[in-house]
């Protein structure tokens, strides 16, 4: 008979670069062999373990929780914890030694388990040579819960090892130091390690292990290594520990409710007091009916303290003057719409609620907050300073190999040289698939068919996904009432004063912890900069709740597609769409932001709606009821809640059932499992009286946009910002520019096509002068619309100290007078010489940068004086100007580099933006420009799109995907590109679809232009 076990001492790859097999693949393995149950200690760490969880819970095989350690001393211990209290225990340790080491180390020493790790078990790990006196320890501090593990891994010694360990005075128990759940895992798991030690794998082979014994296992194989009393005692200690995730009870926080009040009392206070202030007037009875609705719902959920929570945050960041706006699901809710939380009022958008709070779903709600990114330290330090760094953190993110990291990582560790290792991970892009191509790997100049060629491309196929380290999730904040440290441990982040839990969004998701989204959005820092930049120069008291709504010159401008520096309706695919869609109002806005959505294009959406929003189809409904949920997107299901609120009326599911239907749609996306959603929804509305064509056209459309489609309360949100700043940027362009340069970095274009933009709407943009400028970009009178004085920002290398510094001791006579009078080094004078922001005190850039290579600390020798005549430089050209411009400001004011090769481009047949427009459709053309984006969208199917800009406009070119692959160095390397094409033109949109793409890089000389890449 095959003796039972239970694995004790199993790493997974979340202890990083030492475990070479994710969670589910250990448990699911362990499962397979049959294992009474499987432990997962990571070191450290209880940053897999809900995975594992996961897992066990499918496969029906106990988990039991632990956590390995070295300590200071040398001393290696294994931790298990036994019950809720162990786990708590073990977690608190972990964050203990966490915090006091840097992100990715810990600190603990003997010292630290002094008080003996109350309910938890202990396993001694000895090394090569077991100390009495370690063992003497383990004893003394853990008496009745201290084991002695013995892992053999046919070393040879085995027996004279076991003999050595029966004299230490601790019971023995086996246990397998579990690295990988196959041995077919050896490879890879050499080749993280040789990656964790910095040496290639020959390098490292004194440090690698002997053989692949550190897999799961066998049974019968462990039989026939250990004693069966030593098999045994890992089924007694296995019983022993009946800890499981799903004992974990999180408490929201509790101190927000005045004394008097409970949770819910309070939560109605504040929410009426909120209808008040929207509905001045009194509240309507849709809005009543929605309020009432809401309010018992989380009444019954027990929900109250996390809007309790979410409206103290953003309470904070009002009072602070930092612009915020709740977006996402919340913005289905009437009571965050009365709390402040979002800006939207649902009743105007026929939203679902049970999007947002549902009671089938059993998980807390998700609110999304975006603030200014410039500002939202202030308000993530405000929520440490009131929890406490031991109730609040930063929820991970998960950060995993992917095709070029992986690449590059595995190719040093097989011995190639770190010139041919980044070589061959530059030569994959965002889009490449995950294999490694051999025609990749001949752009490198490497053999594909080679052994380590081959080794590579298996290794890489492994290591893919695998997790390299946790980062910080984008604002992601996890707030308990008790110390969140016990629920899950807590490590430092990279960034200065910030903390996180060594779980990520999903894994807090699984079990149903709060997560608050504080969240930077750089459109909000702009917004504000821009309202404040109009309020003063025009003395008005602008806000973004008082801009003018429903504007026809705004929407003119918009169907133009001339919205550069917009949010949200900016992109290239936007600007192609919005001549199309024509949008007049505000509705039209929520739409083309969602439209253009990888979901919606792939459920062929795009395309009905837009021809029945020109007329070209008829608009047809099967029903009254799918009229009122489709009418406002002419037929056509574009939103999340238009698929749930179909569900509901067409095929009778309920509210809950609905929101599980889009969860498990996406699922299907990455699982292939639909469940039992298909057939209910279809037979649902067939037995309504609906054809089974419409079913299936309404699944094929959910199948499409599932795992990618845009909520339209989120769409709502970003369409309220997306007119608020199409509006500034045609009634107040200057300030708008303003903004967006003092917000930098953020958005899709680069500074110097905003500028470029700008001065095509005639604004007026001064050059930046030490005499003139602040630190940040200022409006200065200049008629109808003021001009834009660019700030000290601008100049590449300046910090912000110095720069403020020298804007407070303006004006200057001469650049020794600012020697003299701010605190600047001949590194900032060089700096500001660069950039001609001493032209006016020191004359052309030879010049500054000849006096800042004279800039001395003062002397004096007795009473002696030096005067030192100024050389007369040559003047720069024109074309170096430019260049420098580019260089130190990443902008010019002077022309535009083409124009300076149009005669170079004119013999070579090129033609400007401009002229594009003027040749018929169909015409072969080449046209050249700066690169400024490029994109290949998931949806594209390998089409690459690229945008050049001319001294006249920019032109929008279209690369298919074999094209693109047959000149893929020209495509991606140049910042000057020629293409040849044909110009196509529909309605107020030209492309030209490109036959041959030519880099003409090298007519720039030194100038340095960037683009911007995405997916």
């Amino acid at each position: 008979m095959i003796p039972e076990y239970a694995e004790l001492h199993c790493l997974s790859n979340f202890t990083f670069l030492r475990g070479a097999s994710h969670p589910a693949e250990l448990v699911t393995r362990a499962a397979e062999l049959k294992y009474r149950a499987i432990t997962i200690t990571d070191e450290c760490s209880m940053s897999g373990v809900v995975r594992a969880h996961l897992a066990a819970k499918d496969l029906d095989i106990k988990l039991i929780i632990g956590s390995e350690f070295t300590l200071v001393e040398g001393t290696k211990l294994v931790a298990l914890a036994t019950d809720v209290e162990g786990y708590g225990n073990l977690c608190e340790l972990i964050t203990r030694g966490r915090r006091r080491a840097e992100k990715g180390s810990y600190e603990l020493t003997r010292h630290d388990f002094a008080e003996g790790l109350p309910h938890c078990l202990v396993l001694w790990v000895p090394g090569k040579t077991p100390s009495k006196e370690t063992a003497a320890w383990v004893r003394e501090i853990f008496p009745t819960r201290a084991w002695c593990a013995v892992e053999f891994h046919l070393a040879g010694d085995d027996r004279r090892r076991l003999a050595r360990l029966r004299t230490m005075g601790l019971p023995l128990v086996a246990a397998g130091d579990v690295h990988m759940h196959d041995r077919s895992r050896r490879k890879l798991q050499d080749t993280v390690t040789a990656i964790r030690l910095r040496k290639s794998v020959l390098e490292a082979r004194g440090q690698l292990y002997p053989n692949a014994e550190r897999h799961l296992r066998g049974r019968r194989r462990l039989a026939n290594i250990y004693p069966p009393e030593l098999m045994a005692e890992t089924l007694r200690i296995a019983e022993l520990c009946n800890f499981s995730l799903d004992e974990i009870h999180y408490q929201y926080p509790k101190e927000l409710v005045p004394e008097g009040h409970t949770p819910a009392t309070w939560l109605r206070v504040l929410t009426e007091q909120g209808a008040k202030f929207r509905w001045p007037t009194g509240v309507p009875e849709k809005g009543r009916k929605q309020i009432e609705h809401e309010l018992a719902l989380i009444t019954e959920l027990s929900y109250e303290p996390y809007f309790l929570t979410v409206h103290d945050v953003v309470r904070f960041a009002r009072e602070k003057g930092i612009l915020c706006q709740g977006r996402g699901s919340a913005a289905n809710s009437a009571v965050c719409f009365c709390l402040g939380i979002t800006e939207l009022d649902p009743a105007r958008m026929n939203l679902l609620f049970e999007r947002f709070v549902s009671k089938e779903r059993h998980e807390p709600p998700d609110i999304d907050v975006d603030f200014e990114h410039q500002r939202r330290e202030e308000v993530i330090q405000y929520i440490y300073g009131k929890y406490g760094r031991d109730r609040a953190a930063v929820a991970a993110t998960l950060i995993t190999y992917q095709p070029r990291s992986a690449v590059r990582d595995v190719a040093k560790a097989l011995g190639l040289s770190l010139a041919d290792a980044d070589l061959l991970s530059e030569v994959y892009q965002w889009w490449d698939s995950h294999e490694v191509n051999a025609q990749r790997v001949k752009e490198a100049g490497l053999n594909p068919s080679s052994h380590v060629m081959q080794l590579l491309a298996e290794l890489v196929a492994t290591l893919l996904q695998f997790p390299r380290h946790l980062s910080q999730h984008v604002g992601g904040f996890v707030i308990s009432h008790t110390p969140l440290c016990r629920l899950v441990p807590i490590e430092n982040a990279a960034m200065e004063d910030r903390t996180v839990i060594q779980w990520d969004k999903d894994d807090l998701d699984a079990l149903g912890l709060l997560k608050v989204d504080v969240l930077a959005l750089g459109m909000l820092s702009a917004l504000k900069r821009m309202l404040v930049s109009v309020n003063e120069i025009r003395g008005s008291d602008l806000t973004l709740a008082t801009i003018p709504a429903e504007d026809p010159a705004v929407y003119a401008m918009i169907q133009k597609a001339d919205t550069i520096g917009t949010f949200q309706i900016e992109s290239r695919a936007q600007m192609a769409m919005l001549p199309i869609l024509k949008p007049k109002l505000w509705y039209d806005l929520v739409v083309v932001i969602a439209l253009i959505r990888p979901g919606p294009i792939q459920g062929d959406m795009v395309h009905p709606y837009l021809a029945r929003r020109r007329g070209l189809e008829p608009v047809v409904y099967p029903s009254e009821a799918v009229r009122h949920v489709l009418e406002r997107t002419l037929g056509v299901p574009i939103f999340q809640e238009q698929v749930m609120q179909l569900a509901v009326v067409a095929a009778g599911f309920t509210a809950g059932e609905a929101d599980q239907l889009r969860r498990a749609m996406a699922a299907w996306r990455r699982t292939g499992s639909i469940g039992p959603f298909e057939s209910k929804l279809i037979n649902g509305m067939r037995e309504r009286g609906y054809p089974d064509s419409f079913g299936q056209q309404i699944y094929k459309q959910i199948q499409g946009f599932a795992e990618y489609g845009f909520p339209e309360s989120h769409s709502a949100s970003f369409a309220l910002l997306a007119y608020a700043s199409a509006w500034l940027k045609r009634h107040e362009p200057a300030a708008f520019l303003c903004g967006l340069l003092n917000s930098q970095p953020m958005g899709f274009y680069a500074v110097a096509q905003l500028v470029q933009d700008a001065r095509r709407h005639d604004v007026e943009i001064r050059p930046v002068d030490v005499n003139k400028s602040a630190w940040e970009c200022t409006l200065e009178p200049a008629g109808a619309q003021p001009a834009v004085r660019l700030g000290l920002r601008m100049v590449s290398g300046l910090n912000e100290v110095v720069g403020t510094a020298i804007a407070a001791a303006r004006p200057f006579r001469d650049t020794s007078d600012l020697a003299r009078r701010a605190p600047i080094d001949r590194y900032a004078f060089k700096c500001l010489a660069s950039a001609g922001a001493l032209a006016a005190i020191a004359g052309n850039r030879h010049q500054s940068y000849w006096s800042a290579l004279g800039v001395e600390e003062p002397w004096t020798l007795g009473e002696a004086s030096l005067m030192e005549a100024q050389p007369l430089l040559s003047k720069p050209t024109e074309g170096q100007d430019i260049a420098a411009d580019y260089a130190s400001l990443r902008l010019t004011l002077g022309r535009h580099p083409l124009a300076l090769l149009r005669e170079q481009l004119k013999k070579r047949r090129v033609i400007t933006a401009e002229q594009l427009w003027t040749v018929p459709d169909d015409s072969r053309v080449t046209v050249a420009g700066l690169v400024t984006h490029r994109q290949r969208p998931g949806s594209a199917n390998g089409v690459v799109f690229a945008t050049l800009e001319d001294e006249t406009g920019h032109i929008n070119i279209v690369v298919w995907a074999d094209l693109a692959d047959r000149q893929r160095r020209p495509l991606l390397r140049s910042h000057l590109m020629a293409v040849t094409g044909k110009a196509q033109r529909k309605g107020d949109v030209m492309h030209v679809i490109a036959s041959k793409v030519e880099d003409y890089t090298p007519l720039l000389g030194r100038l340095q232009a960037e683009s911007r890449d995405f997916r």
